[in-house]
């Protein structure tokens, strides 16, 4: 289990890059001269290096080598840590955020690859356990992690510690990842690269912007239109393509269209939650950053718990079970959450949160692995990039809708600042969301998934 622990490792440090600058961005605006609301182009500019570059990750695994593009991220994504901790303008810093999703973009899906084309099916779900957890993680434990290095240190660490992390990855996957690759992988597909690229860029840019104030809302939504466009153009151009760059007929597999869409609806809730329960905590109810991010954090150890207890709830029920279920409970733990108040106990919170994040870990172990169960081997870097637009598409949005539920449950209440009772609705609805997430999945065969839950033979 070496490799998925490689992998797993990656991705944390590129999960936790992601959100650990938010709380940061105050202090490298005074440092850089501007406006923290200006800094949120580095944001804005990571999103785009992820939409441009993840549909391209698949192909780019099967004609240069997995392993080869596995470093090759990892480089990158080191680079722009260092080019961040070395910028002194406002350009570089935007510069270098592009450049680091340029390394997440290849890093993230290019990752789960190695994985499914090394580990067996049957040991699929242990393994997808150590890529799960830095998942929940990351956007948990980023921002308070962020802040605790920019108070008692410099914001320059945040990104100067992922340069040694980078160097011991390159060393672990030269020595331990096999050279995968196809050796009769076809041509890029050039118009599908700039359609899906482009028009997946632009989308999670509209979004990342949405509520921002660095441009007119009419220009945000102008945004998301032409990106929607440009993706409804590339699934024209998919139809009538031989060899396209994200294969859309593989949706018709009853596991991996569950696993995509209705992990669309759950991520949109999920993405939400590490946005939205800080705020509330803080702007809602009076408490510090540091007692909401102790209340935030308690999810990381449900989520922990909860890898060692998958793989023999899933063996002992079956996939299409324990999906339905645990996306019900789910769903009623995030609009759980709305009920907090500013006299709950610190302890009940976090009690409920912790208890909360079992469901998460669980859901993203099954959507993560059911959706590799009935492909063959020549599929695995075409549903890779698939997967990885949609699921970051989906957790762009869920931050969008959470951000536009709260602000007008303010405005029909007549609040002129943020309320606790603001809250509670935008919790519903991301809850609303995971239950949703059980349509796509009741279409499963009772027997979906049994190649990742059988026992391996036995020498």
């Amino acid at each position: 289990m070496l490799v998925p622990l490689i992998v797993a490792c990656a991705m944390l440090m590129e999960n936790m890059d992601a959100t650990v600058i938010t709380t940061s961005l105050p202090a490298i605006a005074h440092e850089l001269g501007y406006s923290p609301v200006i800094l949120k182009l580095a944001l804005t500019a990571y999103v785009a290096g992820l939409g441009i570059f993840i549909p391209a990750s698949g192909w780019m695994a099967d004609r240069f080598g997995a392993r080869r593009v596995f470093s090759a991220a990892i480089v990158v994504f080191m680079a722009g840590s260092l080019g961040c901790a070395l910028s002194q303008s406002l350009a570089g810093f935007v510069l270098a955020r592009f450049v680091q999703g340029i390394g997440g973009a290849m890093m993230v899906p290019v990752g789960r690859i190695v994985i499914f084309r090394t580990i067996p099916k049957s040991e699929l779900i242990r393994a997808i356990g150590y890529l799960t957890i830095p998942a929940l993680l990351g956007p948990v434990i980023g921002p308070p992690i962020g802040g605790f290095i920019t108070t008692y240190f410099d914001w320059r660490w945040i990104f100067l510690i992922n340069v040694p992390i980078s160097a011991v990855g390159l060393w672990l996957s030269s020595r331990y990842l096999q050279h995968w690759r196809d050796d009769h992988c076809p041509p890029l597909d050039w118009p599908g690269f700039l359609l899906s690229g482009i028009g997946s860029a632009m989308a999670m840019l509209g979004l990342a912007l949405v509520g921002s104030g660095l441009l007119p809302a009419a220009w945000i939504w102008l945004l998301c239109l032409l990106g929607a466009v440009l993706l409804y153009a590339y699934w024209r151009h998919a139809a009538n393509t031989d060899q396209p760059l994200l294969d859309l007929n593989l949706l018709r597999l009853p596991t991996l269209r569950a696993s995509v869409l209705g992990g669309s609806f759950f991520r949109l809730g999920l993405g939400a939650t590490p946005f939205l329960l800080p705020l509330s905590l803080q702007v809602g109810m009076g408490h510090s950053a540091f007692v909401a991010g102790l209340v935030t954090c308690a999810s990381a150890i449900g989520a922990i718990t909860m890898k060692t207890i998958a793989a023999p709830l899933l063996q002992r029920f079956g996939y299409r079970r324990v999906m339905l279920v645990n996306a019900c409970l789910c769903g009623l733990v995030l609009a759980g959450y709305g009920l907090f108040g500013p006299t709950t106990p610190l302890w009940l919170m976090m009690a409920v949160v912790l208890f909360g994040g079992l469901f998460p870990s669980l859901q993203f172990t099954c959507l993560n692995t059911i959706i590799y169960a009935d492909i063959t081997d020549q599929d695995i870097s075409k549903v890779t990039s698939l997967a990885s637009v949609v699921q970051q598409l989906s957790l762009g949005l869920g931050v969008t809708i959470a951000g536009l539920a709260v602000e007008a449950s303010r405005r029909l209440q007549g609040h002129t600042g943020l309320h606790s009772d603001d809250f509670w609705p935008a919790f519903a609805l991301i809850g609303l969301f995971s239950i949703l997430s059980v349509l796509p999945t009741r279409q499963l065969p009772a027997q979906a998934g049994q190649t990742l839950t059988a026992q391996p033979e036995q020498a």
